[in-house]
């Protein structure tokens, strides 16, 4: 007799997809992509699939669905996906330069930075910052007179570091800091 009862895992279908026609389907995905894309209500921290179903005179299973299907993904990663790609054209526009992360997770609908810097990093595969300045390292045209100093600013300070780190190993090999040992060990032998 078996000690485990293990079955393969069968896909289930949700039910509700299948009581969408296409048809209607068609008409929701359009008005979905008018609603949160066209008229940008993905930047609305607040703007929930509750709310959109409310817009569209539905419920929230259609919606569902009707993302489900079509965009292949949840609600959530739909909208977080238009706030992605609107916060890449905010990282790299010269005219945003001096803003910080918080200020571009708030323009594009992220509440908090934290959200944002997960998204993007699920998406992009790289941290908002990053792409940033990759995109910068690639144009460096691009670059306002403020992010060309913060640039000299970082490059001088990791070469100071870099200084005194060597400078920290060159002392750890002296005869100064090995003498203490010699004479801990001295002291040991004597009791």
């Amino acid at each position: 007799m078996a000690k485990y009862n293990i079955t393969e895992k069968r896909e289930k279908e949700a039910a509700y997809r299948s009581l969408v026609s296409p048809r209607l389907m068609d008409e929701m995905q359009e008005k979905i992509m008018n609603i949160v894309v066209m008229q940008k209500k993905y930047r609305d921290k607040d703007y929930s699939a509750k709310r959109l179903a409310e817009d569209l005179g539905t419920n929230t299973r259609y919606i569902s669905a009707v993302v489900n299907v079509r965009f292949h993904m949840n609600y959530t990663s739909f909208v977080n996906k238009y706030r992605i790609e609107e916060a890449m054209t905010i990282l790299v526009d010269k005219r945003y330069q001096d803003l910080r992360m918080e200020e571009v997770s708030d323009m594009v609908g992220f509440a908090n930075r934290q959200s944002f810097y997960a998204s993007f990093f699920k998406i992009m595969g790289i941290t908002p910052r990053e792409y940033r300045i990759s995109h910068l390292a690639q144009h460096p045209s691009l670059k306002t007179p403020k992010a060309a100093k913060a640039t000299k600013d970082t490059k001088a300070k990791k070469a100071k570091a870099t200084k005194a780190t060597k400078a920290a190993k060159a002392t750890k090999g002296t005869k100064a800091t090995k003498a203490p040992k010699k004479a801990a060990k001295g002291s040991k032998k004597e009791k």
